[in-house]
């Protein structure tokens, strides 16, 4: 157990197991969290630093250049939110080779937090209802294309860092609005991230060399994830409305706040189309679904998209040149599950993560609340093979060469790799304390020695 665990447990007196076993339900106030502040404040202290050790990690064998004379090597970066490091994986052994402190401020962060009790206040808020008692230091990072620098989300401390993979030092940070940063995109050249300001309700670009904002786009409550499409005009952006309150039934639904996808221009910031998936899905005979769109995932010619919604154990199809719903695919429940009350759900999600391999004919699934992961086939949805893989698969990802797909296991600190054509996992790879969003990129070869 970590120095900062022991101090939430025994000097605080949180009970941890109350907040995940029952965490939308605690009904956290603005007079409950300063209550909840004053008996924090001294307790909590400042702690100790999550530990980002690479113990276990493999040797990095030279490699030859790359075809531009650059010696550079591709990876998959995971990011351990729990544990504030990111580990990066190569892309053929699935090997970790290194990882990084994604949090070497954080000393300097909690002395600013002890300083300000509404900025603690949220810092608390953000463990309490959405980390299931942990802090969150790692959602999101991607990797700049030239392999020098990585871009990461860190909810807990409401920003965005580039970090230098040289000196593992911070090259800036960019405070989000509101209190807590979510899911980010980045430009094919590497000059632009967006970040997803979850309490600000908007979508943020920020200037990769600078740090600096240079745009921004409303979106609805908790934007989610945003996708640039192929030519990088457009984005493809969701939003998942309040999805830490307990009012689940759908004729509460209205108070999550306001949930749709929508296309935005790339460079106005003008939202082109705004689509209410519930609205869309009662108009074709699914009445009360959620409107909040989770991951989602487009076809190779961008016309099909394919979404899934919180609470529903499957994905909808949406054709966005005629605007309709066109398929609701289901997917199987566990049976662990079948009649768990929707309070009980992980921040909403039955599942999240959902990727399309890059030749629009196989889709790989994270079953959240299922404890699998499923290969479905695009024209014969029917035709689907599930692939126990263990607690809480927390997001999908498709590979470099788009031969495998993985899967972030996050209940059990591993990223799965599974096989499109051979509908099965093929490797494991060990990684931090619960693993969320997994990227692809290319590091500096160099940079992955001790």
């Amino acid at each position: 157990m970590r120095a900062h665990d022991r101090i939430r447990r025994e000097d605080v007196g949180l009970n941890l197991s109350d907040v995940n076993g029952n965490r939308r339900r605690l009904g956290f106030t603005g007079a409950a969290l300063v209550a909840l502040l004053a008996a924090l404040l001294l307790a909590l202290g400042g702690g100790e630093p999550p530990r980002a050790d690479a113990q276990g990690v493999a040797r990095v064998q030279p490699q030859k250049k790359s075809p531009k004379g650059k010696k550079l090597r591709s990876v998959i970066a995971i990011s351990n939110n729990w544990d504030g490091t990111i580990d990066f994986a190569d892309a053929k052994s699935f090997k970790v080779l290194k990882r990084i402190n994604a949090i070497p401020d954080y000393r300097e962060r909690m002395s600013e937090l002890m300083l300000d009790p509404v900025s603690l206040a949220f810092f608390l808020a953000v463990r309490v209802l959405i980390g299931e008692g942990h802090d969150q230091f790692v959602d999101d990072a991607f990797l700049h294309p030239n392999g020098r620098t990585i871009y990461v989300s860190r909810p807990s401390f409401a920003d965005v860092v580039a970090i230098d993979l040289r000196t593992e030092q911070i090259k800036w940070r960019f405070e989000v609005a509101g209190v807590r940063a979510d899911h980010m995109a980045i430009s094919d050249d590497g000059s632009e991230v967006i970040v997803s300001a979850s309490t600000g309700n908007v979508g943020q670009v920020i200037d990769t060399k600078t740090g600096q904002l240079l745009r921004e786009f409303e979106s609805g409550d908790s934007p989610h994830e945003t996708n640039y499409s192929k030519d990088g005009k457009l984005l493809y952006h969701a939003s998942i409305g309040r999805v830490y309150l307990p009012t689940d039934e759908a004729q509460l639904d209205t108070t999550k706040g306001q949930a749709f996808f929508q296309i935005v221009d790339a460079e106005t910031m003008e939202i082109i189309k705004r689509v209410n998936f519930k609205e869309k899905l009662a108009e074709v005979g699914y009445p009360n679904m959620s409107r909040a769109v989770r991951p989602m995932a487009l076809s190779p010619n961008e016309r099909w998209l394919y979404v899934q919604l919180s609470f529903f154990h499957g994905f909808v199809e949406y054709d966005l040149k005629n605007d309709k719903v066109t398929r609701v695919i289901h997917l199987p429940v566990a049976d662990h599950i079948k009649h768990l009350p929707k309070t009980e759900y992980l921040l909403d999600s039955a599942h999240h993560g959902i990727a399309l391999d890059p030749k629009g004919k196989r889709f790989c699934v994270a079953g959240t609340m299922s404890d699998y992961a499923a290969i479905v086939s695009r024209r014969k949805p029917e035709n689907y093979k599930i692939l126990p893989v263990g607690p809480k698969p927390y997001w999908s990802t498709n590979s470099a060469d788009g031969k495998h797909c993985y899967v972030s296991v996050s209940g059990a600190d591993r990223v799965a790799v599974i096989s499109y054509r051979k509908r099965k996992e093929v490797a494991s790879i060990p990684v931090g304390d619960h693993p969320q969003r997994v990227r692809t990129g290319v590091i500096v070869n160099k940079f992955l020695r001790d």
